[in-house]
Parts: C-alpha cells; structure tokens; sequence
C-alpha cells in the first residue's frame, strides 16, 4: 500500500501519491472504470481532476455514488472572472455528481494579467469563497506550470492563504538554478503555513520530438520501470510532498508500484546517467519554452 500523510491543514490523511485524473480525459467509461479499480487496488484515496482535462469529470461522476467516501475529491477552474469561476464550479459538481469537492483549484494561475484579474474585485477567488460559505467546497488551492510557478506561488500564498499548491518537480527542472531556488523559497513558505505541496511531471522525460509514437499525454513520459522508479522516489524521498500521477495511465501501475516501497533518494550519479541515456529534457526552461 502506498504511504499516507497529512494533506496540509485540511484534516486529510493522503495517500502520498495522488491520481492524475487528465488521464481519464479522452477515455470511454469501461476503461476508465478499469482505472478505478486499479486506484482501488493500491488504495489511492485522492483524486486531482479539472474542468478542462477532456472528459474526465464525466468518467469519475459514476464512480461517486458508490466511492464518493473513499476519495479526497479535487478539481480545477481555469476562469478568472468571478461568473466564468462560479459557473465552472457548477458545471464540475454536476459533472462530477457531487454535491460539494473537497478541494477546488485555480488552474495554472502564473501570467501576470490572468493573476490579478483572478485574485482582483469581481474575480474568481471571490467565487471560491462564496462557494466555500455555501459548502459546495471546502478547501482552496492553486496550481500552474512553467518556471516562473514556483514564484508565483509565493506571491499568491501572500495575497490568500491558499490550502494547497502544485507545481512541476523533477531532477530536470530542479536542475535548473533559478528554478529550484524558487521552489525552495515556496517549500519553506508551505512547511511554515502547513500548505499542502503537490508536485506533476515527476516521470517526464521530455518534450515530444518529431516522428515519436502514440501520445497520451502533451509531454513523452519515461517508460523504462526503473526510471520510472528513480523519478518517483526522486519527489517522494522527500518528506512533506505529495506526487500526481501522470497523464498516461499505461504507466500508472509502474508509477504506483514504484510508491508502494520505501522511497530512498536516488543517487545524483544515477539521475545524471538517466538523462543522458533518455536524452531527457526539462519542460520548461526560462526564456525558452515556459508554456505547455
């Protein structure tokens, strides 16, 4: 089974790994049942989806009526208007069959113009909140991608003391200076106001190339198992952070066998010889490519 941990100040005991529901996205409902029992399986109790990952809100509906208790249930808004939030929180519940998720996120909230108008009068924190009086929500969070996230964050912890954060974590992205500097700078933050931190892309291996295979996900993800081992024990190592699967559910069951043994932090030596032998990428590099 995986490990378990407090999911910040919201009172959850989560599993350590977090189910990444974009890879329910562009699924038919058999599979994504089969998915399910695959969570079920490993006792995955945390489930990450959003209002713009395809139709995965539609696939994780049905399994509400009878595991509605067994998940701490998230999802994302990527509307910055206080309405355009409003609506989307409403459309999620119904699409989710819910009456209330316990966590709802603004998604990928990094661009300048997109922040303040969020965060602003008539803005979609305000939606949240009313929506957290009304008990359609009980927790608040903020994601985003990018290298300029991790700083991001911080500025929003100042504005609001959001419940949770996520951001990009791996030996490829934290490889890179300025980058893990922020995101030092943000960890200490969230140890200190007890903000829950979720990391993505901890098994990415690069941006796609031309004439590469089948794609389940907007990045290439690592397949190789023991890879796959390294850069999951590379985030869970660490204590206080929690790991979102990834897009493409072919390899869920490495990244959740890889969970379920003691994580011990890999060697550098290793890490640096998985990136070359992959050819391995950060996502997103300052000045260069900082949008998916």
């Amino acid at each position: 089974m995986i490990e378990t941990s407090p999911f910040g100040k919201t009172g959850h005991q989560s599993t350590r790994v977090l189910f990444g529901a974009a890879a329910l996205g562009g699924m038919k409902q058999d599979k994504a049942d089969g998915v399910l029992e695959v969570l079920l399986e490993y006792g995955i109790n945390h489930i990450d989806t959003a209002a713009s990952y395809g139709e995965s809100e539609l696939r994780i509906g049905p399994w509400m009526r009878e595991h509605r208790k067994r998940f701490f249930l998230a999802t994302k808004t990527g509307d910055r208007t206080y309405q355009g939030a409003r609506d989307s929180l409403h459309r999620s519940l119904e699409r989710l069959r819910v009456d209330q998720v316990d966590l709802i996120q603004m998604h990928n909230l990094v661009a300048e113009n997109e922040w303040t108008t969020a965060l602003g009068a008539g803005g979609a924190l305000e939606a949240l909140l009313e929506a957290r009086t009304q008990g359609l929500v009980r927790f608040i969070g903020v994601t985003g991608h990018g290298s300029q996230v991790a700083a991001m964050h911080r500025r929003s912890l100042e504005r609001f003391p959001f419940d949770s954060v996520l951001f990009p974590y791996n030996f490829t992205m934290l490889d890179i200076k300025s980058y893990e500097e922020d995101v030092e700078a943000l960890l200490k933050v969230c140890r200190e106001r007890e903000v829950a931190t979720q990391t993505i892309k901890s098994v990415a291996r690069r941006r796609w190339q031309n004439g590469d295979g089948r794609k389940f996900s907007w990045y290439e993800p690592l397949r190789d198992r023991e890879a796959i081992r390294r850069g999951v024990h590379f985030v869970l190592s660490r204590p206080g952070l929690f790991l979102n699967t990834s897009s493409d559910a072919t390899i869920l069951r490495d990244i959740l066998d890889a969970a379920s043994v003691k994580a011990t932090a890999p060697a550098r030596a290793d890490m640096e010889a998985d990136v070359e032998h992959y050819a391995m990428e950060p996502l997103f590099i300052p000045g260069v490519s900082d949008t998916i």
